[in-house]
């Protein structure tokens, strides 16, 4: 982790911990306090969300200016509420969590910057979290999933494939080489009239129609532009859609499905190839007769469409989906909370007061 760092004993906890989680990422200011023993599942003492979701509608997308600010007004009462359900005070937490990049860098600053106000008043650890790395072990808080496990990452700002060995072991084996997923569903959205957020508008408006009603390319994807990769790619599928909504009256439940379904294939083919690499690269830790996991997580792994084809992906090819429940897939700060908490476990060293906040911050750069 960046900045000057403090040792905590190396010894792993006996008992629960117990971290305040702080996300302001991106246009979600949210707080909660989490306690238990990795690998879980923990407990979500309190998870307060607060939606920035009406203020940014007029526009399409979030304004990083609005998120700000929004962020400053609010964060206090949020973190307030989430003590004040989990029924504690600073005194007794454990350490407190914050997401310190990758995001917007305002609404990253103000997080992180509380984060540390707070824990020099309570002398208490401050762990500056990757928001990523959040989504990744959501699976862990609500499941208890063991490591090695294979992690398709897909939201709003992302879209990746990793293998993840450890706190601090991800291997990336794909990752968009454009458009994220999430971003792919809001150009889908306001090219077809839908409201924002897109994702939700579009998979409500697919349950009504024809996912074969036009053929939209399927970038990558083997047998159309055969690759022997897990790389992804979203932009030339938004520019079908809007070059055929151009030149012809379509209807949206039709549109938002073959949209959708072309998603998915895309999804499940950069996945299966995901998983020949994943059983390569874990083979010791993988017997061959046990099930391997993979993980789905961010804003778009509440997508039912997409969830339920990657689950009969996995049956075919020997592995177990572990999807979070929709609540949990969104920005959250339980993520964030849970996700100190791994790090704290392992012994691992606190982070200083003058750890920086990052605007990007791979995961496999861990």
């Amino acid at each position: 982790m960046p900045g000057k760092l403090h040792p905590l004993p190396l010894t792993m906890p006996l008992v629960p911990l117990t971290i305040l989680g702080i996300e302001t990422s991106c246009d979600e200011t949210a707080a909660a306090v989490v306690r238990g023993v990795a690998p879980g599942p923990g407990e979500i003492l309190s998870n307060i969300v607060f939606s920035q979701t009406e203020a940014h509608a007029p526009y399409g997308g979030v304004v990083p200016e609005i998120a700000s600010r929004a962020h400053l007004e609010i964060l206090d009462s949020v973190i307030g509420r989430a003590l004040d359900e989990a029924g504690l005070t600073l005194a007794g937490l454990d350490g407190i969590a914050a997401t310190a990049g990758p995001g917007l860098i305002g609404g990253v600053m103000v997080g992180l910057t509380t984060a540390k106000a707070l824990a020099l008043a309570a002398g208490k650890p401050l762990i500056a979290v990757n928001h990523l790395m959040g989504h990744a072990f959501t699976a862990r808080l609500t499941h208890g999933v063991a490591f090695p496990f294979l992690l398709l990452l897909v939201s709003g700002g992302h879209c990746q494939l990793l293998g993840v060995g450890g706190v601090n072991d991800f291997r990336l084996y794909g990752s968009t080489i454009d458009d994220a997923v999430g971003e792919a569903f809001d150009k889908t959205a306001k090219i077809l009239g839908l409201p924002y957020p897109g994702g939700p508008a579009v998979e409500a408006a697919a349950a009504h129609g024809n996912p074969k009603a036009f053929d939209l390319p399927r970038p990558l994807v083997s047998g159309h532009n055969a690759r022997k990769s897990a790389d992804f790619s979203f932009s030339g599928l938004k520019t079908a859609l809007r070059q055929l909504a151009q030149t012809q009256s379509v209807g949206v439940a039709d549109a938002s499905a073959s949209f959708q379904a072309a998603v998915v294939d895309i999804l499940c083919d950069r996945t299966r190839i995901a998983m020949g690499l994943f059983r390569e690269d874990f083979a010791d830790a993988l017997p061959a007769a046990t099930p391997a996991t993979l993980v789905v997580a961010g804003g778009v792994a509440s997508n039912q469409a997409i969830g339920a084809a990657l689950g009969a992906l996995a049956r075919r090819e020997n592995f177990v989906t572990r999807i979070p429940p929709p609540r949990l897939c969104t920005d959250n700060a339980a993520m964030i909370a849970w996700a100190g908490l791994e790090r704290l476990a392992t012994g691992a060293a606190a982070d200083a007061l003058d750890v920086a906040p990052r605007a990007r911050w791979p995961l496999a750069s861990l």
